[in-house]
Parts: structure tokens; sequence; C-alpha cells
């Protein structure tokens, strides 16, 4: 692979250099892959990576509860497929936070993302402890095989939205709670589907971690299976109504903004589209976020790569929806143990 340098991290900040969570994040790569050289200036403020064979194996791994889980899941779920051997990874921290993808969101959102270019065999996420902002104390376990080639996508059809499904979870609170989040999205989707079911999730005693919190998390599934995502996290103050509210809310306008994939996946979707098997892969997309963008260049410092961005409708003015399409790579697992 290429090594690669980073400079100039936050050097004007007043707190210059690398976070906690990004070292513990170049940490656990380090331990799935073998070989992997990591160099950090004494400032923090550059980093040389030298990358190595992508390993797998059973890891174990302890995150700060600066980030959620799901900060340090997002690019392992990227790496993971390419591996040598299958990847089993136990990760412990927080697993819902205001920042990053939860738990729930990887395995009801993120994990069916994977299907659509080839990995399902094998793919599991499973919610061993939970645990909130801020001490945290949840535990995850996650497996991923291991595949030689991925599909390419032609995903642009977006369907219509069918079912809205949801989990409501509590730790260290009334189970009441989770039911009252419940009622009040309700009160808000009641308008626009009827088949909607919002499971109740309740953790009790050493499965609910160190610190009292809840959340909502909901999911539009279309009739071309393209799903739309949001959610909402207990913050100091917050009832549950207003939780519940803003993350239907939030999902609302997460299907207004249209496509095949939602802003929060737009990432995995570009990386495995360029992996995939040489052709023409195309996608159908909402407003392209700012990551997104800042990914598309990296994408095309890395792999060479380049997308082709256009309007998915020209004729109608008002649609923010795009296609983009690039051709894949045609990347092949070089690293699976031969058998």
């Amino acid at each position: 692979g290429k090594p690669i340098r980073i400079d100039k991290i936050r050097s004007d900040d007043k707190d210059p250099g690398l976070r906690d969570y990004e070292v513990n994040l170049l940490r656990l790569l380090e331990k799935i892959c073998n070989g992997m050289v990591i160099e950090i200036s004494y400032t923090g403020t550059t980093v040389l990576i030298k990358p190595g064979i992508i390993n797998g194996g059973l890891v174990t791994h302890e995150c700060p509860t600066s980030r959620s889980v799901g900060y340090f899941i997002e690019p392992v779920l990227m790496l993971a497929p390419f591996a040598k051997k299958p990847l089993n990874l136990t990760i412990t921290g927080v697993t819902t936070d205001d920042k990053d993808l939860s738990v729930d969101l990887l395995r009801t959102v993120t994990l069916p993302h994977l299907q659509l270019f080839g990995i399902s065999e094998g793919v599991e996420l499973k919610i061993k402890k939970r645990g909130a902002p801020p001490l945290g104390g949840g535990e995850i376990q996650f497996s991923c095989p291991i595949v030689r080639t991925l599909k390419i996508i032609n995903f642009v059809e977006p369907g219509k939205i069918k079912r809205i499904r949801g989990i409501a979870h509590a730790v260290r609170v009334s189970p009441q709670l989770s039911h009252r989040m419940v009622e009040a999205a309700r009160s808000v989707l009641n308008r626009y589907i009827p088949d909607i079911y919002i499971h109740t999730d309740v953790y009790k005693g050493q499965d609910s971690g160190k610190s009292p919190g809840f959340a909502l998390t909901l999911l539009s599934e279309s009739t071309t299976s393209a799903i739309h995502c949001a959610e909402a996290v207990s913050q100091p103050g917050a009832s549950p109504e207003d939780v519940a509210i803003v993350a239907a809310r939030s999902l609302l306008s997460e299907i207004r903004a249209g496509g095949c994939v939602d802003q929060k996946h737009q990432c995995l979707v570009m990386l495995m589209m360029v992996l995939g098997t040489e052709d023409v892969g195309r996608c159908r997309i909402g407003p392209l976020s700012e990551r997104s963008i800042q990914f598309m260049r990296d994408i095309r410092d890395v792999f060479g790569t380049t997308f082709k961005v256009v309007p998915a409708d020209p004729s109608d003015p008002d649609s923010r929806e795009l296609l983009i399409s690039c051709y894949g790579t045609g990347y092949v697992n070089s690293n699976r143990s031969v058998a």
C-alpha cells in the first residue's frame, strides 16, 4: 500500500494535534493490520502511516468515552471484508452519542448497505451491553466475513416509502421513558404512513452500562429497499417527547432529501463502488455532505478514480438529488488465506 503522511493537524488550534480518540482509532487499525507502522510527531500535528496486511482474526479493543464506538467501527467496516481472516471484534465504550452512528444504526442500516455489494453471509453486530455517555460501559461484538471481490451496484430507483421501523432504548432510567418516546414519535409519523413499528429495548443491571440515558433510532424502508435513517439522543434536561420529535422530524427531512442512500452512508457506498469490479457503478443520492465531498477528493488522491456527479432529475429544478457514477478499480482481496 501507499504510505500516507498527514501534516498540519489542527496546527493553529489552542490544543494542537491529534485528539485522544483519533490516536485510539490508529491503535485499533494497528491491531487489525499486521506490519502497519504509525509514526506520530512529538506535537501530534503530523502523522505518518505505512499500511500493512489487513489480518483480521480475534481483536479486543477499548474505546475512550470522548466518541462512541460507531466512530471506530465505521472505518473497520470498510477494511474488514478485505482481511486475511474473518474479523471478530469485541469493542467497549459509549454505544450511542449525538456525533457518530449508534450501534442500532450500524446494525439495522449500515450492515444492509454492505449486502448491496455482496457482503451478507456472516456479517453480524451484537449489542452485549449498552453504554450511554459520559461514562459508557457498553460492549459490542462485530463479526465480518472476507470476500474476494465486490459486486458493482446500479441503485437508481429510490421507490416509495413502505414502512418505518425504530428502536427506543433506555438505560438506568425508568422503562416508561421508552414508551413515551414511541408515543411521541407516532404522533408525528402516523400522519404519513400507517405501517410503523418501534421496538422498546430496555437493558437492566450490568448490561445497562455506567450512565443513565435514552435514545430513539428510526429508519424508513422503501419499495426498492432504500433505507433512510435518523436518531436523537437524550440531553440533560430533555424530555423523552423532545427526543422523539427531533428524531421523527430528522427522519422526514432525510426522506425529503431523497436518493437511495442517506447522507450518513454516502462515504461507505462510494468506497465500495470504487473497489467494485471493473464496470460502471451508479447510485442515486441526496445532497452531498461536506464529509462526502472531502471523501471524493481523498479517493481521487489514493485510487486515481473520479466520480461523475450529475442532477438525477434535470427536468425538475427543485430536486436536490444527484446521480453519482464511477468505474470500479476491480480490487481483488490478495490478503485472503489460500484455502
